[in-house]
């Protein structure tokens, strides 16, 4: 085998011929392993040193990577910008989410506090903000209120009759579920981070997660509408829940509360006409206007001093107090009823999580490990339950924030959380007259983005239909059957239209564009010729259990040959034979005459033969194809291609008219190809494993084919598959290595070969190299 290099841009190959026993010679195929032993990798992760025990502790604490170099000139001012903008934000949201989560407000304020500490020194993340965000907290809020509900904590008035709902006895109830849950799931976290389960978040593509996002939008908006009317609608629970409490909603809408509606009339209209300033002139101003903050204060002035909760019964805040809470204990005994929650609550999370630390990280340019993100966020989880804070992800808009204000470290994370804290020691109490409906309504304008989200129907129903499929279903679910079913039924119709996509791939038939060495699909390209007698099969993914049938199926049709049939008459005709061939010979004995070795034929038979016996007239077919032999015998794959044709009257199947008839009837059925098929061609570059069920399969391909003198080559196997196949036993004597070609041309070149190939072609390339091969 040479390169000779002629000119610049242009080169001329030749080589032999390469099946998989040479290519093992010309490649010198590796006799061992370079992978080590087991034993090894086990000793060498058990064994210890500095420099790997500096790597595991920078790797499990990666704040001590990047404070050391922290350059105080180069980032300080970008942070603490960044910080104090993102804290800003953080004291509204917090509040905000809490109600969707069916916890006291002030218990979104410590969930922006302590989870974010937690992750500034442990999250590898540079630009994310961790704290509340609407989908995780409704999913938290469809727990505690299925746990909890008014019902639980409503007794009847012993003076007047009435029902009284205990409040303060189902909040810190509903607290303690969330907690629980919350310490469940970063648990749930730190486990799956810890055996290197990262990839786990693989299984919900984009689409999921953006159909999922977005249903779960709108449970928040249809949980806030009772803040913004004022109404107190019953509770469901279930699949179906969101339609019930929309029908209820509709129901107690006579009952709306006119100043309750009024103030969120109004805070909607300032804070959606601040935010699009913001987006307008986001380039001029320094920093965007803090409108959410600005509200915040403004409703609660007005409330305080207009009297709104007693005079107009507008929903407030209440009384938030003052100060840290201290750690305590989650209730492990409600694990087993929260259990699945919280291990969607996990997934969601972590999925939210790492696609936008992901995202960020390549834009910036630096690594963000999978696995460790996974328990990062499950200790901020933890930690963070254990002081009554419910679950965390990043927030899209606040991460933007900190990062367009010139944050570049979580130094901003933990300014934010100053800011934070500064409001639960200090000014907390303030805000115990801020209406409930303000909240909602900063809520609504924050899934803005979300909502965005709807117009990836037309963007995927003109690139990919099968994923809009995807986001539809999840979108349906997700309202249906609410969060923790509807995410359960999406991950697993998702995964049927991945099954569905490998069992219903696309078969082809590949054909040679001219001068070239090349081999693509005869219906795509108008160039791409059928070599005569040569069948090349692909398929567009893996053969594996659920396929392989199908397989089978797409191979007879495309090449026009059914294995089936022509081995059922095969064998009847080698049954007649038989019965013919001893007939002829009692005949023989009792005329004292017996064929010769060499198989002639007595006159009588001939003169049989000549006038044309009824038996022979009527499988004229049968003397075609003896005529026809294939390395000695009949290529019984002639015969389905053959039938129905009208081959002479006087001389058989030798008639040149008959040969013409069969080549124009088979060409117009078959597309142009040749009526003699004598080899097929398996084109496997596109598997990356074979079952047993395949093995089987190609087995039964290479025992049913050669029956009808068909011979079967297979090319383009990656190494892992030959690996496989051989450790199935799938080589022998009756299928040698010398039938698995490194290409699908040297399997061509080599069965040309076999069939008498006077010459062998030389293909130039009309590229910019110029490629000439032989045998």
């Amino acid at each position: 085998m040479g390169v000779e290099e002629q000119r610049a841009g242009k080169f001329y190959v030749e080589r032999d011929v390469l099946d998989e026993l040479c290519l093992d010679q010309v490649a010198r195929r590796r006799t061992h392993s370079t992978t080590p032993p087991l034993k090894e990798r086990v000793k060498d992760s058990l064994r210890c040193s500095m420099p790997k025990l500096k790597r595991s502790v920078l790797s499990t604490l990666p704040v001590l990577s990047w404070l050391p170099r922290y350059s105080v000139r180069d980032n300080g001012l970008g942070d603490l910008i960044s910080g104090i903008s993102v804290g800003i934000m953080h004291l509204p949201q917090g509040m905000a989410y809490a109600l969707l989560a069916s916890v006291p407000p002030v218990f979104g304020l410590y969930t922006s506090f302590y989870p974010v500490l937690v992750y500034c020194i442990l999250g590898t993340s540079r630009h994310i903000s961790i704290g509340t965000f609407a989908v995780i907290s409704i999913m938290i809020g469809s727990v505690t209120e299925r746990l909890a509900p008014d019902s639980d904590f409503t007794f009847l008035n012993g003076t007047n009759g009435t029902a009284v709902l205990d409040v303060t006895a189902r909040d810190a109830y509903r607290v303690q579920i969330a907690a629980s849950t919350t310490v469940l799931s970063g648990l749930f976290q730190v486990l799956l981070g810890m055996v290197r389960f990262g990839f786990v978040v693989t299984y919900l593509s984009e689409p999921l997660v953006r159909g999922y996002t977005t249903g779960a939008a709108t449970h928040v908006v249809v949980s806030q509408l009772k803040y913004i009317f004022g109404i107190h609608p019953a509770r469901f629970s279930g699949p179906l829940s969101q339609v019930y409490i929309l029908i209820d909603i509709c129901r107690h809408l006579p009952e709306t509360n006119i100043g309750a509606l009024v103030v969120s009339l109004v805070a909607l209209v300032v804070l959606i006409v601040v935010k699009e300033l913001n987006s307008c002139y986001e380039k001029k101003l320094p920093l965007p206007i803090p409108i959410e903050l600005i509200v915040i204060v403004a409703a609660t002035l007005i409330s305080y001093y207009g009297n709104l909760n007693s005079q107009y019964d507008v929903a407030v805040v209440g009384e938030i107090p003052r100060g840290l809470k201290s750690p305590s204990l989650p209730d492990a005994s409600l694990w087993g009823t929260v259990v699945g929650d919280a291990f969607a609550v996990a997934i969601v999370g972590y999925a939210i999580n790492i696609s936008l630390g992901k995202t960020f990280g390549l834009k910036h340019g630096y690594k963000v490990d999978s696995n460790q993100e996974l328990v990062a966020l499950g200790l901020s989880n933890t930690v963070g339950g254990f002081f009554q804070c419910y679950s965390v992800t990043s927030s899209m808009s606040r991460s933007l924030i900190q990062e367009s204000t010139g944050g570049r470290t979580q130094v901003a994370g933990v300014v934010s959380s100053v800011i934070v804290l500064i409001t639960i020691l200090q000014l907390g109490t303030l805000f115990g007259e801020l209406p409930k409906a303000v909240l909602s309504c900063i809520v609504f304008v924050n899934l803005k983005g979300m909502f965005k989200q709807y117009l990836d129907i037309p963007a995927l129903w003109k690139s990919n239909t099968v994923d809009l499929l995807v986001w539809l279903v999840t979108l349906v679910c997700t309202i249906l059957l609410n969060l923790d079913l509807g995410l359960a039924a999406s991950i697993a119709f998702s995964l049927l239209t991945v099954i569905f996509r490998t069992q219903l791939p696309r078969y082809s038939i590949l054909g040679q564009v001219p001068g070239t060495e090349l081999y693509l699909d005869t219906d795509t390209y108008e160039e791409a010729k059928e070599i005569p007698g040569i069948t090349i099969f692909r398929s567009s993914t893996t053969v594996y259990y659920t396929n392989a049938e199908l397989y089978l199926d797409a191979l007879q049709k495309k090449s026009g040959i059914d294995v089936g049939k022509l081995l059922t008459r095969k064998k009847k005709r080698d049954a007649k034979q038989k019965r013919k061939d001893e007939k002829g010979e009692k005949k023989a004995k009792k005329e004292n005459g017996v064929n010769g070795p060499n198989g002639t034929v007595h006159p009588e038979d001939k003169v049989d033969v000549e006038k044309g016996s009824p038996d022979l007239k009527e499988n004229r077919t049968d003397i075609a194809l003896t005529d026809r032999p294939t390395n000695g015998q009949v290529n019984w794959a002639y015969e389905q291609q053959w039938t129905g044709l009208d081959l002479g009257s006087e001389t058989g199947s030798h008639g040149d008219d008959a040969i013409t008839q069969m080549s124009s009837t088979v060409g117009e059925e078959k597309r142009g190809r040749s009526s003699k098929t004598h080899t097929i061609i398996l084109d496997l570059s596109t598997a990356s494993f074979v079952d047993t069920v395949t093995v089987m399969m190609l087995n039964n391909i290479f025992r049913d084919y050669s029956e009808i003198d068909i011979d079967i080559y297979l090319a383009g196997c990656q190494v892992c598959v030959v690996e496989q196949l051989s450790r199935a036993s799938f080589f022998s004597e009756s299928i040698p290595k010398s039938r698995l070609f490194t290409t699908v041309h040297d399997a061509v070149l080599h069965s040309l070969r076999l069939q008498g190939a006077s010459d062998v072609p030389i293909y130039e390339c009309a590229l910019d190299m110029a490629c000439t091969t032989k045998m």
